[in-house]
């Protein structure tokens, strides 16, 4: 059949519109100024996730963010540099750079406002120590928070606690593992391998613990929130299950690190733990509770929002759903 003649084709109409832009942009002498483009403002990061879990009200605060050579050797000391780097390029990451994130969390019972980890404080670390503008944008103070629970005792857990020698949670009662408070508080901690931590310790926590309440597994920092063991990482590393009118979220610490190379290969070594091979099981016995009772988690060094599900995979292996709009519907 032969097409009418004032028919026009897609293409006619998109050549015929490009033309009479073209012609007009000539004649009006070029685009004005006010047609410019807006200038560039660089990367932007959200600062809070808030959501409802039961009665419960659950924030996720962004402290920043660093970037860094890896995955390897921080992740899988214990098996190529080919091999984690394979692995990075399969889930579409760079091979040799990666980004480490750090997601302290807020719940409010409608009675406390609790918070567990404070961040990289005033540390010397750039693009990181946000927790205080984090809480601001989410409507929230310093002064509000109830509890600070502390999950164990790096440096980017706890660096928030003191800054410029103050308290930066004036009103607040603390929270920690009795064994991590015991390992790392002790003075002969100070030099060797431990130095470094134990210091900070001592200038971060140590100020502090005639507010200190140490905890220990199965014990509650509140109603709905219950201490769990998750040793390996740190001698005391401690996580917190959290529940509310039947909804559950797992706050993992640092049982989880990163994103694809912790939940896909939980037997490889991570630098930061403390005991790799307790650290390994832990991760294994929990991803499988996790997987098998469908519960959410809230990992600290999880993309932002750090939210997310396990799903058990082939083999020892296991894989990260971040969170979508299951906490919205």
């Amino acid at each position: 059949m032969t097409k009418p003649e004032n028919s026009l084709s897609r293409r006619n109409l998109l050549v015929g519109t490009a033309g009479a832009l073209t012609l007009a942009t000539l004649s009006d002498g070029g685009f004005s100024s006010a047609d410019a483009a807006a200038p560039l403002q660089g990367a932007s990061t959200p600062t809070h996730h808030r959501f409802k879990l039961g009665s419960f009200e659950i924030t996720t605060i962004n402290d920043g963010a660093v970037q860094l050579d890896g995955p390897h050797p921080i992740f899988g000391q214990n098996v190529e540099a080919k091999e984690v780097q394979d692995l990075a390029v399969k889930n579409f990451l760079p091979p040799t750079r990666m980004e480490i994130g750090f997601t302290p969390v807020i719940v409010n019972t409608g009675k406390e406002l609790i918070l567990f980890d404070t961040g990289n404080g005033d540390r010397n670390r750039p693009k990181t120590g946000m927790l205080a503008a984090g809480l601001a944008q989410a409507g929230l103070s310093v002064e509000q928070i109830d509890k600070v629970v502390i999950t164990h005792a790096h440096p980017d857990h706890i660096s928030g606690l003191i800054e410029g020698g103050k308290p930066i949670f004036p009103n607040a009662q603390y929270f920690m593992s009795t064994a991590e408070y015991d390992f790392w508080s002790p003075k002969d901690k100070l030099t060797g391998k431990t130095e470094r931590v134990a210091k900070l310790v001592q200038s971060k926590v140590v100020p502090l613990v005639d507010k200190f309440t140490f905890i220990k597994n199965e014990q509650s920092v509140a109603s709905g929130i219950t201490a769990l063991d998750a040793f390996g990482h740190t001698p005391g590393h401690t996580i917190f299950h959290i529940e509310s009118e039947g909804k559950r979220l797992m706050l993992m610490a640092d049982t989880v690190n990163h994103f694809v190379a912790s939940l896909q290969r939980p037997d490889w070594h991570v630098r930061f733990d403390m005991d790799k091979a307790q650290a390994g099981a832990t991760r294994k016995r929990l991803f499988d509770m996790l997987a098998k009772d469908r519960i959410a988690f809230a990992g600290y060094h999880m993309p932002f929002p750090a939210l997310g599900f396990i799903e058990k995979s082939d083999g020892p292996s296991y894989r990260y759903i971040p969170v979508s709009y299951q906490f919205s519907v």
